[in-house]
């Protein structure tokens, strides 16, 4: 519908310029919105206040030539004003918004969705959790947060990878792989001592036992080794990262691509980034400057080999390389991210957590210098959530005994009131977590709230049924029946829609999907208990049905959208 407005005025501009009130190359730029207050219209443009500068008029004035030139469109448009100092609102036609609902009932699932995205190749990388131990609930925002917008991106057309990085290149894999050692020992009645850096929790006695039950006491020596044999190493990160795979399942998130940073290192990616930087003139001998605030302990004046990242974008240059000659985490991280962008994506999204919004601008000036794409690497940091229990918190669990696990929450919430409770927020803000709420049958519950609109829809069909009435059909000469302040206000919502998901999509907002769904159900729910929808009259009873079905289709393509289910009965 906003392409209607979109056309109306494009027509009209251009016959404002042939009659010389607009020169030959002037662009016509201007923006098309729907108004907050329904009482200045359905969409409102500000096309005079931009134009009058390039018409040598004032804004009101263009604004009132505008509207004498407009063409008689009163099928879409019912009427228009100038307002404010140069604002024109419209408000649609009667007409215009019963054309949704047969729009919505032949489109069916695919309602919302669009090509706008066709031809782009997109990869979203998420969750990317160390294989070290279970996931927490702030792994699952983030899981949720990358999957939807996977959903959003394919939803307009794009072509999407979804991608999982497996740190299993660093020190703390040594960490697990000597924590899960010492508890086999403990296993076999050996007195061992924890030290500490290591892992306490008592998912790495699961991990230890587990081992045991597969290599018995192959793994023994007289003496605790220093280093953690590899195997035993590459053991608990499959065990871990097994838990990992299930944790997702649960939520139904699965990965295209599961790439391994050891694999960085085996293929000599890592020193071949270097040397394309270094061909560049882009890497020199230098110290870096002190920290910022408190100095680190171990922090020294050394020289390093550093990238000069600051030419790209970045505060200060950044190490590449350690004293010592070895390569820094940065490095492993720029040349992950040049092996995707060498894979022809379009775009690159990654989701961190909100403690790595330091990284953004070094791995960005990075890419920059390397791919010469400055817009390549888009991130989207996802804060914490904090968990409560019927208004308490609740600060850990006793397997991992440091954090509550994402799978504990899944088991007791369910994975539908979990996705949508994640989506409540900014994945930029910080999120509350009530269980107790998140589980409750009642509309205090967001998730409740929308999936009993659409039950509630799906109710009337069966009442329709055992009042032994024929299946529905749209008919739309009975729309025209529509005319409550209500009935507009639905056809309203539903006709924006299509717009929510585009701009959830291109802004990577997935939280705008939950709230238009919250909005919708509360318009559905004042119309269901204020109507009789099934009346006697044939007419109104048909008009009636179209509607409050386009509302279920509509309810149900956000709820998938997602990843939530759309129950039929509750």
């Amino acid at each position: 519908m906003r392409s209607i407005i979109d056309r109306l005025i494009t027509t009209t501009l251009e016959r404002l310029r042939h009659e010389g009130i607009f020169s030959p190359d002037t662009a016509f730029v201007f923006n098309v919105e729907r108004p907050r207050d329904k009482n200045h219209g359905d969409f409102a443009t500000n096309a005079a206040l931009v134009l009058a500068k390039a018409a040598r008029l004032p804004p009101r004035l263009l604004a009132e030539k505008i509207v004498a030139a407009l063409p008689d469109t009163q099928n879409d448009v019912e009427k228009w004003e100038v307002a404010g100092p140069g604002f024109i609102n419209f408000f649609l036609s009667d007409y215009s918004l019963h054309t949704i609902i047969p729009t919505i009932w032949q489109a069916g699932s695919q309602f919302g969705h669009s090509q706008i995205g066709a031809g782009r190749k997109i990869q979203v990388e998420f969750v990317s959790a160390n294989p070290t131990g279970p996931m927490h609930l702030g792994h699952g925002r983030g899981a949720v947060t990358g999957d939807v917008i996977a959903r959003l991106l394919q939803a307009i057309g794009c072509t999407v990878e979804r991608e999982y990085y497996i740190n299993d290149a660093g020190a703390q894999t040594l960490v697990l792989g000597r924590s899960v050692l010492i508890r086999y020992y403990a296993l076999f009645g050996r007195a061992v001592t924890l030290p500490e850096g290591c892992y306490p929790a008592e998912y790495v006695v699961e991990i230890a036992q587990a081992l045991r039950e597969r290599d018995g006491d192959r793994w023994l020596a007289a003496e605790l080794p220093a280093e953690p044999p590899p195997a035993v190493v590459d053991f608990a990160m499959a065990h871990c990262l097994g838990w990992i795979r299930d944790d997702l399942a649960l939520l139904n998130i699965h990965f295209d691509t599961w790439f391994s940073e050891r694999s960085l290192h085996q293929r000599g990616l890592i020193a071949q980034v270097a040397a394309r930087l270094e061909e560049k003139g882009l890497i020199y001998e230098g110290i870096l400057e002190p920290p910022k605030g408190k100095l680190l302990e171990e922090w020294e004046p050394r020289p390093q080999r550093l990238f000069r990242s600051s030419q790209f974008g970045d505060e200060v240059d950044r190490p590449l390389q350690k004293s010592d000659g070895t390569f820094t985490y940065f490095a492993a991280d720029i040349a992950y991210h040049l092996d995707k962008a060498e894979r022809n994506f379009d775009t690159l999204i990654n989701i961190w957590g909100a403690d790595h919004g330091g990284y953004i601008k070094r791995v960005q000036a990075a890419l920059t210098a390397l791919t010469g794409k400055p817009g390549l690497l888009e991130v989207r940091l996802v804060q914490m959530v904090n968990l409560f229990r019927g208004g308490q918190p609740v600060r850990m669990s006793k397997r991992s005994g440091t954090f509550v696990t994402l799978r504990e929450v899944v088991e007791e919430a369910g994975s539908d009131a979990v996705r949508f409770w994640f989506l409540l927020r900014s994945a930029g803000a910080n999120l509350d977590f009530d269980l107790e709420l998140a589980m409750a049958k009642t509309n205090d519950n967001p998730i409740f709230y929308v999936q009993y609109a659409h039950a509630r829809v799906h109710s009337v069909w069966r009442r329709l049924a055992e009042k032994g009435l024929p299946p529905h059909t749209v008919q739309r000469d009975q729309l025209a029946r529509l005319t409550e302040p209500d009935e507009r206000d639905l056809l309203r919502l539903l006709s924006r829609f299509p717009e929510v998901v585009e701009n959830a999509a291109l802004e990577k907002e997935p939280q705008k999907i939950p709230y238009y769904l919250l909005e919708l159900a509360a318009a559905f729910h004042t119309y269901y208990n204020g109507h009789r929808i099934l009346d006697e009259d044939a007419d109104l009873r048909g008009a009636r049905l179209s509607l409050i079905g386009a509302v279920g289709l509509v309810i149900a393509n956000g709820l998938t959208l997602l990843g939530v289910h759309a129950p039929e009965q509750m």
